[in-house]
């Protein structure tokens, strides 16, 4: 790499991923026994999620880099809490498996389709079209909610298993943020199925157009 050219490693943002990484890798080693270090941890880690959106804009150093690692921090954060739930809520282990299966594979493939159809022409399923898919992907502060709701929803669960928290008028703080949590977590996972089939749809329409053109050519 010679003098001259940007290093992207040590963009502002970037540097702040590397921070999130760290901090949640230190929440995975402390969820099983200290849960005051691990939901500090985890939920700075999550925090900090908004910053180096903000840093990207501000400096002018957004990335593919930097937003690979963002996504990549996200889904291993999640995963890595939803798999720690499973293990200390056995009786739940299925829905709580089947859950990190779906965040994984749907984003996954619709990230790797969205990169396929970059290098196409033809046309494909846009699911923007849909105004309340429309509201989701061009409103921040709707995408914000569903996301935070969504973490919300499993680190409550990991600290009701602790402890109850503190008590506003009778009621569970811990307990309160799961049930209200719980309605976003479940419209989160139906628009990651959503994002699946609709890639699924994209690739099979890649899949039929690289299969016209390769019978044209052999005939």
């Amino acid at each position: 790499m010679s003098e001259t050219e940007e290093n992207i490693f040590i963009f502002v943002p970037n540097i702040i991923g590397y921070a999130r990484i760290i901090l949640a890798v230190i929440a995975f080693y402390f969820m099983p026994t200290n849960h005051i270090i691990a939901s500090t941890c985890y939920i700075v880690s999550a925090l900090l999620d908004a910053f180096d959106g903000h840093a990207a804009r501000y400096f002018n150093q957004g990335t593919k880099f930097g937003a690979m690692l963002d996504q990549l921090t996200d889904r291993c954060g999640t995963m890595g809490l939803v798999a720690v739930l499973a293990h200390l809520y056995p009786k739940y282990m299925f829905p709580l498996l089947l859950s990190m299966c779906i965040d994984i594979a749907c984003h996954w493939i619709y990230l790797h389709s969205s990169i396929l159809q970059g290098k196409q022409s033809h046309k494909f399923i846009d699911m923007s079209e849909n105004p309340i898919m429309n509201i989701y992907y061009t409103n921040r502060q709707v995408l914000f909610i569903m996301c935070a709701g969504n973490e919300a929803f499993f680190a409550a669960l990991y600290l009701l298993y602790f402890t109850e928290g503190p008590i506003i008028i009778g009621l569970s703080l811990f307990r309160v943020i799961l049930y209200l949590s719980a309605p976003i977590m479940i419209g989160k996972t139906f628009i990651s199925l959503l994002h699946c089939v609709v890639a699924s749809k994209n690739l099979a329409i890649i899949d039929i157009n690289e299969r016209k053109a390769l019978a044209k050519k052999s005939e």
